[in-house]
């Protein structure tokens, strides 16, 4: 079995267009949902993306914060520091 992909030391697993960030033992994770696509030399580049801060207990999560934002970058950007800050506060 392969390694699970990382950024920044969190797991980082993709379904159809939703993104969950962050390690599924955390009580908090994101999920980046890419809501617009553009083509670009035969590629689809991400070009919107709502990024969610969630709970992660088990049972119905709850949203803290929610954003949208411009391309893939700046959603990974605002995922980090938000998951981070949540982790953190713990």
């Amino acid at each position: 079995m392969s390694e699970p992909l990382r950024y920044k030391g969190k797991m980082i697993a993709r379904k159809d267009n939703i993104i969950y960030y962050g390690n599924p033992e955390d009580n908090y994770l994101i999920m980046m949902n890419i809501t617009e696509s553009t083509p670009v030399g035969g590629y689809d580049i991400t070009s919107k993306v709502t990024v969610s801060l969630q709970t992660n207990t088990g049972g119905k999560e709850k949203i803290i914060k929610k954003v949208e934002r411009e391309g893939m970058f700046k959603a990974l950007d605002i995922a980090e520091y938000w998951l981070a800050e949540a982790l953190e506060e713990e």
